[in-house]
């Protein structure tokens, strides 16, 4: 495996810096902009060159803890000697993890409160890394009132999460006390609300913020995290691709080569039948997005593991509006089953609301978002639940939000099941096949493959 050499860019070397300098500091990046490889160069200066740390623990969504941080050690020339221990699945797996010699140790955050009662006093990270700060954002949960309650024992704290909309800014409390005690928000978060929000009178259980609120609050948090405010001194790229990987069970896996292999699924509901190399190219891209229609037309569920990693983006995202574009109708129906807040594009009054930014999730199929659309003023996130062939739609797609008036790096994620055609479309999009004929030829070779060996 080649690796490849970190040249930060300079936004990803100031957060470096200041991972570095600070005891405790949060990095508020919008997901693809480098947060975790920052945080691993920070890591192994500070074992290599400075000596200060032994023991890292990283607190992490499951998925991101099955296999994000273990991946990208492994992605990098100078974090390639760092081991990984993932304290994952039963207790008595996560107890072996954690008898492991190890730099890095990797620990859902389901699992925070266990940790903190198997260690209480004796605890033995030198390092903290909080992977989705955002998902402690309230201060009720368990998680959160754990990892307070041993957070003097932390010589060293760094929280990962995308930057919060200002609507989310009543969940930044809990996040900013793990990592300052409660020294710049506040001891609680009665004060934090009763100083920055007040009481909606037509709208008793909502809180708004106060005049000039939300700039008092990034003021007072800037010396600590790289916040909106970065944008304003650092140059940030103007556009970012990032390809998620999502993973099949074996089960799910099963099925999926059995309908490139036999092009035939059997179900009691129906079979997914598949009989030319065009139609098992799309059967197979319907299976990896989650689920297929089968010989009636109805829709056959198979996973749900692009769900899950949109969720994680979701709630990365903190609030901040996602276009999401979806390549087939069942797609959408499982995103908005998932999803209440999903809306799909319609008529005007769809694009002025969403362009207000009263539209969190908008889901959108690249062919009827492709031209004169001016979408900018929403939002900057884009996620590719479903992949097509298609480089047009997929240009004038993304354009949609990466045009003139756009204020932010417009962040480019691409759903990809590992291992399946979705690998072969993305590279087709990248400019790393031809087109859609190599796609064709592939899956027509993989079939004559099949049909030769059986």
């Amino acid at each position: 495996m080649s690796l490849t050499e970190f040249i930060p860019h300079a936004y990803q070397g100031y957060a470096i810096e200041k991972i570095i300098e600070n005891e405790s500091y949060a990095l508020f990046l919008d997901m693809g902009l480098g947060k975790t490889v920052s945080t691993l160069t920070a890591i192994t200066e500070l074992m290599h060159d400075y000596f200060e740390i032994d023991k890292v623990l990283v607190i992490a969504p499951k998925r991101v803890a099955e296999d994000t941080w273990s991946r990208e050690t492994e992605k990098w020339e100078h974090t390639k000697y760092l081991r990984v221990s993932k304290v994952l699945g039963t207790e008595t797996q996560r107890r072996k993890a954690l008898m492991k010699r190890a730099h890095i140790y990797v620990i859902n955050r389901e699992n925070v409160p266990w940790l903190v009662e198997l260690y209480g006093k004796n605890w033995p990270f030198d390092m903290v890394v909080i992977d989705e700060l955002s998902s402690f954002k309230s201060s009720k949960s368990s998680r959160f009132k754990q990892l307070r309650k041993i957070r003097p024992l932390m010589k060293r704290v760094v929280g990962l999460t995308g930057t919060p909309a200002p609507n989310t800014l009543l969940d930044l409390w809990s996040q900013i006390y793990l990592i300052d005690q409660g020294e710049r928000l506040g001891k609680t978060v009665t004060g934090f609300k009763s100083r920055y929000f007040y009481q909606d009178p037509y709208r008793p259980f909502k809180l708004d913020l106060k005049p000039e609120a939300e700039k008092s609050i990034y003021e007072k948090i800037d010396d600590i995290c790289i916040s909106m405010k970065a944008k304003d001194y650092l140059k940030l790229p103007e556009r970012v691709h990032s390809v998620i990987k999502v993973y099949l069970t074996p089960k799910e896996r099963e099925l999926y080569r059995k309908l490139e292999k036999e092009q035939l699924l059997e179900f009691d509901e129906g079979d997914i039948v598949a009989t030319t190399a065009a139609v098992v190219s799309n059967k197979l891209l319907q299976l990896s997005n989650g689920s297929a229609y089968n010989e009636h037309g109805e829709v056959q569920h198979i996973h749900d593991a692009k769900l899950v990693a949109l969720q994680d983006i979701v709630d990365e995202s903190q609030g901040q509006p996602i276009l999401v574009f979806y390549a087939f109708k069942h797609d959408v129906e499982r995103i908005q089953k998932k999803f209440k807040q999903a809306q799909l594009i319609g008529d005007s009054a769809t694009i002025e609301k969403w362009n207000a930014g009263d539209i969190p999730i908008l889901l959108a199929h690249p062919a009827s978002a492709g031209h004169g659309l001016n979408l900018q003023d929403g939002g900057h996130i884009i996620v590719w639940f479903g992949l097509n062939w298609s480089l047009e739609l997929y240009q004038q797609a993304n354009a949609r939000l990466d045009r003139q008036g756009q204020k932010n790096s417009v962040i480019v994620h691409h759903l990809v099941t590992d291992d399946s055609i979705d690998e072969r479309v993305i590279n087709v999009l990248e400019g790393k096949e031809e087109a859609q004929e190599a796609l064709m030829a592939a899956v027509k070779a993989r079939m004559e493959e099949y049909a030769c060996n059986s």
